[in-house]
Formats: structure tokens, sequence, C-alpha cells
């Protein structure tokens, strides 16, 4: 398929360019998240003090702002970086991790949304939909049960809700569930890869926006990057399960075999197990 291809190529130039991805982050996955860009071909920044995130973003290739763990401080640097981000014409990736789970975090969110130009806008259902302002209930980091992807009835309200909120805000927005949905407004994706072992594991979804901040960085179509990031954890997780079982292994395995999946994953990869299609 034309797309695998595309994401091939995406992969390639995260290998010749190993883009500098800044990441402010929490920090109960903030080594997963550098861990992960190493391993897919990009290199790591955690720098989140105010003073010098400025100069910091200035010389990096993109910028990833994960809403884990708040707290004023960490706030006020996320938006002089992604201010000075958009300056510099700077990719800016949003993980809005439990987003509607509290007011202060939904108050976070309006105001990055206000002052910051994303560029990816990566989250479950239940985040995205708190993002839209559509009432809904959130489980912590989790999307709440009835907002289950595996329905193709949520499935329909979930590719309207990704395109309207795409246009509104100009920006990609990816949705991550039993099945992904990638869209810019115009042109919507489905990714049908991945194993229910992805949500066993603490951090697959900030992981996850990492990728998708190594793609953008080596990559200036973020429709492109978004949806590369997603099928690349998709993908790699199927791996990471396929090896566990053959071990008869438990979840600890299956997260170093994840790793290792995006450390070897190839255009191979994607043309063999690639389940991705536009509608």
């Amino acid at each position: 398929m034309e797309i695998n291809k595309k994401i091939g190529e995406a992969l390639n130039s995260i290998k010749n360019k190993k883009p500098l991805v800044h990441h402010i982050t929490n920090y109960v996955t903030i080594n997963d998240c550098a861990n992960i860009t190493l391993a897919l071909g990009g290199s790591p920044i955690m720098a989140e003090e105010k003073k010098e995130v400025e100069e910091m973003v200035s010389i990096v290739s993109a910028l990833v702002l994960n809403i884990g763990e708040l707290s004023e401080r960490i706030v006020e640097s996320m938006i002089i970086a992604g201010k000075k981000a958009n300056e510099l014409n700077i990719p800016v990736i949003l993980d809005p991790v439990a987003v509607g789970a509290t007011k202060y975090r939904s108050s976070v969110i309006k105001k990055f949304i206000k002052e910051i130009k994303f560029a990816v806008i990566r989250g479950n259902v239940s985040e995205i939909k708190a993002i839209a302002g559509i009432e809904g209930k959130t489980r912590g980091v989790d999307a709440c049960s009835e907002d289950t992807l595996s329905k193709e009835e949520n499935l329909i309200k979930a590719k309207k809700l990704a395109e309207e909120l795409s246009k509104k805000l100009k920006t990609v927005i990816a949705i991550t569930g039993e099945v992904d949905i990638i869209s810019n407004g115009d042109k919507t994706y489905f990714i049908e890869n991945g194993t229910e072992l992805l949500s066993k594991v603490t951090g697959t979804g900030c992981m996850c926006t990492s990728l998708i901040g190594n793609y953008c960085g080596a990559n200036k179509n973020y429709l492109l990057g978004a949806l590369s990031g997603v099928a690349t954890m998709g993908i790699a997780g199927e791996i990471a399960k396929e090896n566990m079982l053959k071990k008869d292994a438990g979840i600890g395995t299956f997260k170093v075999e994840l790793m290792d999946a995006i450390y070897k994953f190839s255009l191979k990869d994607i043309e063999n197990r690639g389940n991705i299609y536009e509608k």
C-alpha cells in the first residue's frame, strides 16, 4: 500500500536526520519516553526549567508537551517553550493526559490551546472529547469504557469528532484506542494494529506521543508524522506480544520486547503488518 511506503520513508528520515526531540513531560514515564526516542533513532532532551527552555527549544527539531504530572512551574515552562517553538516553526505535539478528570487540567489545556499552535494532539477518545467540550467521563489516564472504539457506533462518532476538532484547532488529531483514528480535517486514516497488552504497561500512550514527536521532527507532513508514530507503536506492540508468548513470559518481558521492536523497526514490519486505511 502507498501509505505503508510513505511511513517507511518517514522512518528513514528519522534514521538519517536523528531529530532532537525536547520533552516537557511527567516523572512517571520520562525515562521510557527518552529511551523510546533513542530506540527509534532520535535524540531526547528533557529540560523543563523556565530559565532555559527558550534557548533549548531553539536547537531542537520538535517539542512534546505532556501534562501527566502538572504544577504551575511546569505549566509556565510549557507555555514559554511552546510559544518559542511556534515562533521558530518547530512542531509542538500535545499529550493532554487525563484532561477532563479535574477542572485544573481542563483549564490548563484551554490555556494551552489559546496560546500555543499545536502540530498534533494525541489522546484517547475521552481526552479528545474533553478538549472538544463534550460532556463525558474519564478514568484518569484511561478512556471511559463507554467510549471504547471497538464499537462501530463509537467509531463513527470518533471519526466525526477528530475531523471537526482538527478543522477547529487547525491541527492533526490522533485518537488512540482499539482502533486508532488520525485526521487533519480533510483526510482521515484508521489503524487496526496493536494489542491489549499496551494498556497493561504504564506510559505506552506517552511513548506513542514521543514517537510522533520524532516523526514530526524529521518530516514536515504532520498528518504523516502522527500516522507513522501511532502505527509504529501498534505494530511494535504486536511483535512484542508474539515474542513474549514464544518465551512463555509476562508483562515485564513484553515491555522489554516493545523497546526492542521499536529499535529494530523497519519498512518490512510496516509492509507485512500495517493495517492502515483511509476512510
